[in-house]
């Protein structure tokens, strides 16, 4: 299928490693000049250049904190200098979070709020005009499957995951009139380093090896028995931001291996 996407500029944060760096390499794969937006400078560099080599596209590496606005601010500026414009947005930068409700400090609330929503909502603020001035645009957020199925040792991820799905809502009636689709991907299950490094901290001094850990994991929650892989939930990523998917609007789609419990 020729997803009509060579030569369109994207934005991805969080886009070093997991998800966003198989969303970035899945992009360029099509054609697509990446900026890879990652708190790691050197890391998304080296990354950017590895695409660059790879697909023989235009590949940036951008360091930001996008829990920071100042952070949002200068790779706004970057962005600008480095390509012109911009006609996706990948809000994908995010992390887990442990904590009961009870003990979590305001500043741990306000942490995940700047990461998980504010960071969407500010990057949304400084690239739409680009993409307005090109005739339009993609912005997909991707929350989590927390979002609608709350897992309980989370409660903060939860709820800011769950706050940047109604954003997803609200920012894609707002902007469908200037031709730029928002849509919003829950993820399930998906085998990144962050599930790695978890459960080698879990099973650490234990029978069970980290692997075992996981693959019970799988088999206790997703019906498909499996973590996904991050390039498979990439390639959901770059249809939706393709014009093959140009009636999906104001969505939020589950890519959840049937997890989820409900109908959603």
């Amino acid at each position: 299928m020729e997803l009509e996407l060579a030569d369109k500029v994207a934005v991805i944060t969080g886009g070093s490693i997991g998800i966003g760096l198989a969303v970035a390499r899945g992009l360029a794969r099509e054609g697509v000049h990446v900026a890879v937006c990652a708190r790691n400078g050197e890391r998304a560099v080296a990354e950017a250049e590895r695409i660059a080599a790879d697909f023989g596209v235009q590949a940036y590496g951008i360091a930001a904190d996008v829990s920071r606005p100042q952070d949002v601010e200068c790779l706004v500026s970057e962005v600008k200098k480095r390509c012109g414009g911009v006609d996706i947005l990948i809000n994908n930068a995010g992390t887990g979070s442990k904590e009961t409700i009870m003990d979590a400090p305001d500043e741990k609330w306000q942490y995940y709020w700047d990461l998980h929503l504010m960071a969407a909502v500010r990057l949304s603020r400084g690239l739409v005009p680009l993409m307005k001035a090109r005739g339009g645009g993609v912005i997909l957020n991707n929350a989590s499957i927390c979002a609608k199925q709350p897992l309980g040792y989370e409660p903060i991820y939860n709820v800011s995951k769950a706050a940047l799905m109604m954003f997803s809502k609200c920012l894609a009636d707002e902007l469908i009139s200037d031709n730029i689709r928002v849509n919003c991907i829950n993820p399930g299950l998906v085998l990144t380093p962050d599930w790695g490094n978890t459960a080698r901290k879990l099973t650490a001094g234990k029978e069970i090896g980290w692997e075992q850990y996981l693959e019970q994991i799988a088999k206790d929650n997703a019906p498909i028995g499996r973590f996904a892989s991050p390039e498979e939930m990439a390639d959901f990523f770059v249809f939706l931001c393709s014009p093959r998917a140009s009636y999906c609007v104001g969505a939020t789609y589950y890519v959840d291996g049937g997890w989820l419990k409900v109908v959603a």
